[in-house]
Formats: C-alpha cells, structure tokens, sequence
C-alpha cells in the first residue's frame, strides 16, 4: 500500500514531468482515495478502459492518453462526464503523461517499442528530444516490416522509398509523422512512427527514406505498464495492465 501523494511525485520526477511542453496537464488528473494498493495501467483513458479498471479492484490509474487536452472549455459534459463520474463515484485516481512517457530512457514508449523489435537508440532528434534513432537491426525493409507484424501483431504501411538498405532506423510512436523530415535529417534510411498523413508518401519517394506507420495505438501499448510495473515494484502495489484494442 502507498500514498498517492507519494505515487504522484515519484511518477512527476521519474518521467521529468515538469521538463515538457505538452498539449494538455502531466500527473494527477483525477484524485481518488489517499491510499493505493492497485494500479491498473493502459493506454487511453477511455469509458471501457475505465470500466475495466474499476472492475479490476483499481484504486488509481495510469496511462498515456488522459482526459484533458489544449484547447479543452473545461465543460464536464457528454463523454467527459461520463467518463470523470465513474472514477469520482469509484474514488479511483487517474494518472496521465503524454510526452513524458514517450520520452523516458527505459521505460517510455519510445525505449520499450525499440526494445521489442530490437532497435537500440544511440541519438535522439525532434522537437524536446522525442525521436530515437540507432542501428538498423537489419539491412532489409521487408525484414523489418516482418518483424513490427509479427511483434506488433499489426500489418505497418510501407512507403518504401528508393530501396536503400537500411544502416540508421529512427522511430517515435505514435502520432509523430511530422518529425520524418528530422529524421531524414538526422540520417535515418528509414522512419517508423504509428501514423501517416498525405505529405510523408511524398517526402519518402523525394527523399528515399522508407516511412512505416505502425499503428498509433499499436506503437503505444507499452510505456504505461512498464511505468505502472516500476512503481508497483518500488511501492509493493498490485500491477495490470488492460488491454482495450483500437485499430488507429
């Protein structure tokens, strides 16, 4: 068992809380009970998300999407409010960190997708340091692209540019398309992020450096419970992790 008081500045200084400019607040969003014993981790914050968790015997969560966002009129209204009545009803906490999770060394978002298809960074690049990029762990497009379908369980689309074989991969989950010109710049031969626009399908065929986009939530199921994982172990809190599929 643990304080959230505790819980909350160990999470703001673990991931540097404090150190970005986001699209919306880091850390305690929702306060539930002062104590916690069990820490239920996910991606979105989303109404079956937080249903699953409440059944789950969750007394605060964590994840990567949270329920408020720049540009947000601050009205509890429609899905909002049904999503903020059920965690105040339960007296479960909501944790929330976007950038910061997607940052972290080890156990962000960014660190724990390289780890599962065997992508090392040695450098970052982007806008507040987001992107990673290292060693290609293969000189083959096609290789690689096998690898995030068999370890992502998703099918990436491939804009394959000139065909180069790959020395240098750069990669940052999610919604990152728009940092494949750093990355080119930065000297990858290929970028992998979670989603496309119209724009990057010409820049790779321009630039030839292949561009995959692998699924926004597939590149981000896996920050929140290395996180959650870590702060129960440090704390002696009961870890899950729950998993609400999505097809963006």
């Amino acid at each position: 068992m643990a304080r959230r008081s505790d819980i909350e500045s160990y999470l703001n200084t673990l991931l540097e809380a404090d150190r970005f400019r986001d699209y919306g607040p880091n850390g305690l969003q929702v306060e539930g009970r002062d104590e916690v014993r069990k820490i239920v981790s996910g991606v979105t914050a989303s109404r079956d998300f937080i249903d699953a968790a409440i059944a789950a015997g969750a007394d605060a969560l964590l994840v990567h999407h949270g329920l408020f966002w720049r540009g947000h009129d601050g009205r509890l209204t429609g899905w909002l409010k049904a999503r903020v009545e059920r965690l105040l009803a339960a007296g479960v906490s909501l944790f929330a960190y976007h950038l910061p999770l997607d940052a972290h060394a080890e156990l962000g978002n960014n660190a724990q997708l390289g780890a599962r298809l065997g992508l090392a960074a040695d450098a970052r690049f982007g806008e507040q340091d987001l992107g990673f990029i290292g060693a290609a762990p293969t000189a083959s497009l096609e290789a690689l692209a096998a690898t995030v379908h068999e370890r992502l369980a998703r099918e990436p689309l491939v804009v394959p540019g000139d065909g180069r074989a790959l020395s240098r991969i750069a990669w940052c989950t999610g919604g990152a398309q728009g940092f494949f010109e750093a990355a080119v710049a930065a000297g990858a031969d290929a970028f992998l992020t979670g989603e496309i626009s119209e724009p990057q399908a010409h820049l790779a065929r321009e630039t030839g450096v292949a561009f995959l986009a692998c699924g926004h939530h597939a590149t981000e199921r896996y920050g929140a419970p290395a996180v959650a994982a870590h702060v129960a172990g440090r704390f002696g809190l009961v870890h899950e992790y729950v998993e609400i599929p999505n097809p963006a």
